[in-house]
């Protein structure tokens, strides 16, 4: 115990600078997870979440045999794999092809033109994409210059998805690709010297060179963004969603914004304690996978 004490007395000047962001992250993150009874109760608001009687599991089994449940966790679903596969990927796909190129004033130019959507509201960006898909928009009249049918983007769902890829990326790989930048930045030079002498090409040095010291950022990114899975992106989808693409645009947030709204609170409760335990799930399966491919890695 006097061990604990002096170390804390050592670092004081550490405890007091990590001390505002644990009171942050303690009264936004858990402080509110007391709000999660509501999921097992009959909320009364009057009554409060205490005081208000229990329901057990009734909520989950109404959650569950919801006629629009299966559709919202389809859509989800779908959205979260595309993201993951597609999504995931793009910031380090940019972050190695921009450290291959050797002209620091142009590489410089795409980090920061890549960067900017990322400032930018979701309200902001979806109207950039709707004025540049309609039908007389800049995207439109370049196909027609090139003498390609006008296509209604935003008239049929059809699209929907291709296009919650194409802005996700848009939006966010600029962004994602600071951290792989920073682990780029660690690789010894003399690694690729060698193996510039021993006669490997540029796809050579990628592969066997690049991308192996990358591995152990891309598994803990991996792994921080697995843990949201089936949390897809409420603002990207809410925004760009119409009343004709509503059939694959609805997701579980905005099953549980709509469940809100009606004061259903019980309804949206159970909708996000199911989002939260299947990405526990999927974290604590990755990571058991990972760790047998190779036991160094993961988070734990």
């Amino acid at each position: 115990m006097k061990v604990y004490v002096s170390q804390m007395i050592k670092h004081k000047v550490l405890l007091l600078m990590f001390l505002p962001g644990f009171l942050l992250f303690f009264l936004f993150q858990y402080v509110p997870m007391y709000g999660l009874l509501i999921a097992f109760k009959d909320f009364k608001i009057l009554d409060g979440i205490w005081n208000s009687p229990w329901a057990g599991l009734d909520h989950f089994r109404r959650l569950f045999a919801g006629d629009d449940f299966a559709r919202v966790l389809r859509n989800t679903i779908y959205i979260a794999l595309l993201k993951v596969v597609l999504v995931f990927p793009a910031p380090i796909l940019l972050a190695v092809l921009l450290n291959e190129v050797r002209h620091r004033a142009f590489r410089r130019w795409v980090q920061t033109v890549s960067y900017l959507p990322y400032f930018f509201s979701w309200v902001i960006l979806a109207g950039i994409l709707f004025s540049l898909l309609s039908l007389e928009g800049g995207v439109n009249q370049l196909l027609a210059w090139f003498g390609i049918p006008r296509i209604g983007w935003w008239m049929s769902s059809d699209y929907f998805y291709g296009l919650i890829v194409a802005s996700a990326i848009w939006q966010g790989a600029g962004w994602g690709s600071i951290v792989y930048f920073a682990a780029l930045s660690s690789i010894d030079p003399t690694l690729y010297e060698a193996a510039i002498a021993d006669g490997a090409n540029r796809f050579k040095r990628i592969w066997h060179i690049t991308l192996p010291s990358l591995m152990p950022t891309i598994i803990t990114m991996f792994l921080l963004y697995i843990g949201h899975f089936l949390s897809v992106g409420f603002d990207q989808i809410y925004n760009l969603t119409t009343s004709i693409n509503s059939n694959v645009a609805d997701i579980l947030d905005t099953y549980v914004l709509r469940r809100m709204l009606t004061m259903d609170y019980e309804l949206g409760a159970a909708a996000g304690i199911f989002s939260s335990l299947v990405g526990l799930a999927m974290v604590v399966g990755s990571n058991r996978l990972i760790k047998k491919y190779d036991k160094d890695q993961g988070l734990w």
